[in-house]
C-alpha cells in the first residue's frame, strides 16, 4: 500500500510539474523580444537568405499569427493526442528528434554519474573513516577547487590536457567511444567534488553514533562495526545525494553538450532557444520535469528500502489517513 500511494502521488506531481514547466516556457518564449517567426526562418533558411516575404510564409504556415493562447490550446490539444507536434525549423516530429537526443544524453549522463561515484565513493570513504589524515586533508582541497570551477574551464582544461598536450582523445564531436570519454570526465569530476564532502560527513556522523560505540564495546572492532551497523545508516544520505545529483546534470548538459559538440538534449534545447522553435523547447522543458519527479519517486522508493523506519512511519501515516 505504501509503493502504490507513493508512485501514485510522485507521477501525478511528475504530470503536474511537467505542464506547468512547459507552460512557464512557453511564456517566456512568447515574451521574447524580436519576431518569432522572423527567428523560425533565419534558422530554417539562413540569414543570408532571409527576406520578410520567407518570414510573413512561415508565420501563416506555422500558426504564429494566431493569439498566443490559441496557440497555447492547441498544443495542449496535441499533447492530450500524444503528439508533441514537429520541429518549426527542421519540419521532423518532435517525438524522432526527442528520441535521438535523449538517447546520446541519457548514455553520457548515466556514464558520468557511474563515474563520478567511482571518484567519490572510495575517497568519501576513506576520508570519513580516517578525518583529518592525508586523504582527507588533499580530498577537500581537490573538492573546493573542483567545486568552484564552472564545468565549461574543467572542460576546457581536459581538452587541453588529453586531447591537445597527450593527443590521446579526441576534444569533441561524437562517433566512437572515445568521444564520450572527455565529456563524462568533465560531468563526473563536477560531481565527485560535490559528493565527496557529503560522503565524508555521513561516514564521520555514523562512525560517531552510539550504536556504533556499542557495538565496538561489544567486542567488534570498528571497520567491522561500521560495516555491520553503519554502512546501511551511512548509505541513506548518500542514495539520496546520489539520485538528486542526477536531476543537477541537467544543468551540465547544455555546457558540457555544447562544448564538446555531442548531440544531446542540451545541445538540442540549445538550438532551439536560439531559433525560438517552440515545440522542440516545449517537449525538452516536459522531459525534464517528468525526469524531477521521477527522479524523486526514485529516491524515495530507496530511501524506504533502506530505512524500515521511514517504511513504518509511511505505513502508520497511510492507516491515519483511512481511518480520517
Amino acid at each position: 500500500m505504501v509503493w502504490l500511494q507513493l508512485v501514485a502521488t510522485r507521477l501525478t506531481q511528475a504530470v503536474a510539474m511537467a505542464l506547468v514547466l512547459a507552460t512557464l516556457c512557453f511564456g517566456f518564449v512568447q515574451a521574447l523580444p524580436g519576431d518569432l517567426a522572423t527567428r523560425i526562418a533565419a534558422a530554417r533558411v539562413g540569414e543570408d537568405r532571409l527576406t520578410p516575404e520567407i518570414a510573413t510564409r512561415i508565420r501563416a504556415q506555422a500558426g504564429l499569427d494566431q493569439p498566443v493562447l490559441v496557440q497555447y490550446g492547441g498544443w495542449l490539444a496535441d499533447l492530450a493526442r500524444g503528439e508533441l507536434g514537429r520541429s518549426l525549423v527542421t519540419g521532423e516530429p518532435v517525438v524522432a528528434e526527442f528520441r535521438y537526443h535523449a538517447g546520446h544524453t541519457l548514455v553520457l549522463g548515466l556514464l558520468g554519474w557511474a563515474l563520478s561515484y567511482l571518484i567519490a565513493l572510495p575517497i568519501g570513504l576513506w576520508a570519513g573513516l580516517r578525518p583529518g589524515g592525508w586523504v582527507d586533508r588533499i580530498s577537500d582541497a581537490a573538492a573546493v577547487l573542483l567545486a568552484s570551477l564552472p564545468p565549461f574551464l574543467t572542460g576546457i582544461a581536459l581538452i587541453s590536457l588529453f586531447a591537445l598536450t597527450l593527443t590521446w582523445l579526441p576534444p569533441a564531436g561524437f562517433g566512437t567511444w572515445a568521444h564520450r570519454v572527455l565529456p563524462a570526465l568533465t560531468l563526473a569530476l563536477g560531481l565527485a567534488a560535490f559528493a565527496v564532502p557529503v560522503i565524508r560527513t555521513a561516514v564521520v556522523e555514523v562512525r560517531g553514533a552510539f550504536y556504533i560505540t556499542y557495538a565496538q564495546i561489544k567486542g567488534l572492532g570498528e571497520t567491522t562495526a561500521f560495516r555491520h551497523h553503519g554502512l546501511r545508516n551511512a548509505a541513506i544520505p548518500i542514495v539520496t545525494y546520489a539520485a538528486l545529483q542526477m536531476t543537477f546534470v541537467i544543468d551540465g548538459f547544455v555546457v558540457i553538450e555544447t562544448l564538446f559538440n555531442h548531440p544531446g538534449l542540451g545541445a538540442w534545447l540549445v538550438k532551439a532557444l536560439l531559433a525560438r522553435d517552440v515545440p522542440v523547447i516545449l517537449a525538452a522543458s516536459l522531459a525534464i520535469g517528468f525526469l524531477f519527479s521521477l527522479v524523486s519517486l526514485i529516491t524515495d522508493a530507496l530511501c524506504l528500502a533502506l530505512d524500515p523506519r521511514a517504511r513504518a512511519a509511511s505505513v502508520r501515516l497511510g492507516r491515519g489517513w483511512s481511518a480520517r
